[in-house]
This record gives C-alpha cells, structure tokens and sequence, in this order.
C-alpha cells in the first residue's frame, strides 16, 4: 500500500491553525472566504473608503484610489490616520440582524439638496390668489388745483376797486391800469432772469409803459404808437450801458414785453376815452370774465376731451364750448343794455369774439409759462397767482373789444 504523508486533509485543523496564524488577513484586499454570504454595499459617508467591488475572481484590480480616500495600511487593513497599524485581523463584514438598527449613512454635505433662494422666499410669501376679491380704489373727487375761497376773496376786492375807480374819476381808473402794467413787466422781466437768464432792462420799460397808457388816454391810438416806438429805442439805448453779451436777446426780450404788456392795455384806456367809456370798459371785464368762468365751470364739470394738451392740459374742448356760450349771451345782454346804439346780435359776435381772443390768451402765456418752467409768474394774488396770470386773457381781448366796438357804434 502506498505510504500517505501525515498531511491532514483539506478543511482540517492545521488549515485552521494556518489560516489563524496568518494575522495579515487575506493577500488581496477584495479576498474573502467563499463560503461567507457576501454584504450589501451600503453607502459609505463623505470620507470613508469606497466600498469595496463584489469579488468575482481572485484576480479583480482593487478599486482605483480617489483623492479623497485616506492612505491605506497593511493589506487588509483600514487605517484612518497613516503611520498607525491596527493588530486585530481582518474580519469579513456579517449580515446584521433584522432586529439590530442600521446605520443610516450620512449624506455629503454637497449631495444634500439645496432649496434657491426664489423658491424658499416664494413658499415663505405666498402670492395671494388670483380669484382674491380686491378692494376697490376710493374715487378720487376733482380738485379746481387753487384755493378758491381766496381766489373769489381777491377777486371781488380787485372788482370793488376797478368799479369805483373807473364811475368816480376816470383819471384813477387810468393810474389803476398803469400800476397793473408796471407790476406786470416787473413780474416777467424777474422771471425771464430767474429762469432764461434773459436781462429785459425793467427801467425804461417801466416809465415807457406808464407813458403809453397816458398816451394812449390822452392823445388816442396815435399817441400809444408813438409812446411805444420811444420805449423801444430806449431798451436799445439803456441796454449799451452793459456788457454786449447777451444784448440781442435782452432787447428782444425788452421789445417783446412793451408790446405784449403796456401797449395792449392801452386799449383800455382808449376805450375810456367816449362817452360811454367806463360802460365799455365794464362790457369788455364782464364779457372777459364770464368766458372764463363758463371754460372753467364746464370744463371742471364735464370735460374730457383736451383742447391743447401739450400747452395747456386743463383746457378741454367742453370747456371752450362753454366759454363761447356764456360769453355770447352775456355779450348779447350788456351791448343791449350797455352800450349806446348796441344790438344784441352785435353781442353775440362780441361774446364769441371775446370767448376766442381770452382762450388764445391764455394759451399764450401758458406756452410762456412752460416754456420758463413755471407754474405761476408770481405771487402777489393769493388764489390767482401774479398780477400777469390774471391779465394773461385781458390784453389780447382789449384790442379786439375795441375795435368791434368801434366799427358797431363808432368810436365817441
């Protein structure tokens, strides 16, 4: 019989003393026993090795090191720091019990989701519902944009004023026109330095201006043309005392003014001059003002439709329609009433007439006014602005009042 070596057989106890022997642990790092149910991979927290590939095969590579895995010790061996050495052998990873908890790994800080900024500010301030009723805006009541119990106060002062002065002497009712004409160039020549930097020399137009509503009272049309040819001149000649800079546009702006103030209120004092002359100059106030009480009244009341939006925008069409209806039936009463030899269809040409000329003027110096950027061109009347804000639709009616008056009943 053939001699058998004393070689325990496969499994036996010297296998066993070997394998305990040999504390290193397996020689691969993915070797384990075969006869050991392999574990699930569980996911491993930021830091920790890769879990290891299921072993197919003794020659599978390892998993390839990431930068972030710590250096490895012995083979078969974790080592979390390096230069340490763990002495317990290697032990395959068991099942764990349906009654023992597991561990839950720990996500990455840059795998936890992370909720945008929009998103976590949308669920803190929901949107309220489409559907949600809102409340209704409180309806807004027109304002007439001044104070109107002032404006009526100053108003009926101004109106005492020119009614007594104008039936008592009529010399008066003449200072009380060239006193408005002096505050009035004052008004605008101040303005046109404060906001164009324009220097309309205030000195001669101011004498000049006082000295055409006499000439024009006292020696008629001929007079007042005169008076502002001689006031012209003196801008030019006042003006040269001055540096030359800016000398075309400040008697420019000096012409202008004695045309556009103290020769068109010396209508008024032409006006004067007949027989029925203060009831001409009453006529030519009242059809005035009535014009622009109807365009305000109606306009405030049932306008929508502008008139001249970009010069004026308070001014609408309902509003005009107004001013020529009030104005026409107030002309028709005071050339009936009024005036010596008048008609009442001579009124009615009169108020619209009156309604034209008082819009035109007003437009003009609301295009003057924008054009400084101003809303008013002074102070002085409370509730009305400047003494110009109140002459802005007197001085272009005059000379049209005068002249329809002229040509229906002549001229004294």
């Amino acid at each position: 019989m053939p001699i058998v070596p004393e070689v325990p057989a496969h499994g036996g106890s010297q296998e066993d003393d070997r394998g305990a022997a040999r504390t290193g642990g397996p020689l691969f790092r993915d070797e384990t026993p075969r006869h050991q149910p392999q574990p699930q991979a569980q996911p491993q927290p930021y830091g920790t090795p890769h879990a290891q590939p299921h072993p197919q095969s003794y020659d599978a590579q390892p998993h390839p090191r990431q930068p972030h895995d710590p250096q490895p010790g012995p083979p078969g061996m974790y080592d979390p720091q390096p230069g340490t050495y763990d002495p317990q052998p290697y032990q395959a990873p068991q099942h764990q019990s349906q009654h023992q908890p597991q561990h839950q790994p720990q996500p990455r800080p840059h795998d936890t989701p992370q909720t945008p900024p929009a998103h976590r500010t949308a669920q803190q301030n929901p949107e309220p519902m489409p559907d949600a009723p809102q409340p209704a805006p409180a309806p807004q009541k027109k304002s007439a944009g001044r104070d109107l119990g002032a404006a009526i106060g100053v108003g009926l002062g101004l109106g005492v004023v020119i009614i007594a002065s104008l039936f008592i002497v009529k010399a008066v009712f003449v200072g009380v026109i060239a006193v408005a004409v002096v505050v009035g160039l004052w008004e605008l020549t101040k303005r046109l330095e404060e906001r164009k930097g324009i220097r309309a020399p205030l000195v001669p137009l101011a004498v000049g201006g006082a000295a055409m509503v006499v000439a024009g009272y006292v020696r008629d049309a001929e007079g007042a043309w005169v008076a502002m040819a001689l006031t012209a001149l003196a801008v030019l000649v006042w003006r040269m005392t001055q540096p030359p800079e800016g000398y075309l546009k400040d008697v420019t702006a000096g012409v202008f003014a004695a045309f556009y103030v103290p020769f068109l209120a010396t209508f008024v004092a032409m006006m004067l001059t007949a027989d029925d002359g203060p009831f001409r100059v009453l006529t030519f106030l009242i059809l005035t003002v009535v014009s622009d009480t109807g365009a305000y009244a109606v306009g405030w009341r049932f306008g929508k439709h502008k008139l001249a939006p970009r010069i004026s925008p308070g001014k609408t069409r309902e509003g005009l329609f107004g001013a020529v209806t009030f104005a026409m039936v107030a002309g028709a009463l005071c050339t009936q009433f009024l005036i010596d030899d008048g008609a009442w269809w001579q009124g009615l040409v009169l108020g619209l007439a009156v309604a034209a000329s008082a819009t035109l003027g007003d437009l003009g110096e609301s295009m003057i006014k924008r054009d400084l950027g101003i809303k008013d061109m002074g102070t002085l009347l409370p509730g009305h602005g400047g003494i110009m804000d109140r002459l802005d639709s007197l001085l272009p009616t005059a000379p049209v009042v005068w002249l329809l008056l002229v040509l229906f009943v002549g001229g004294s």
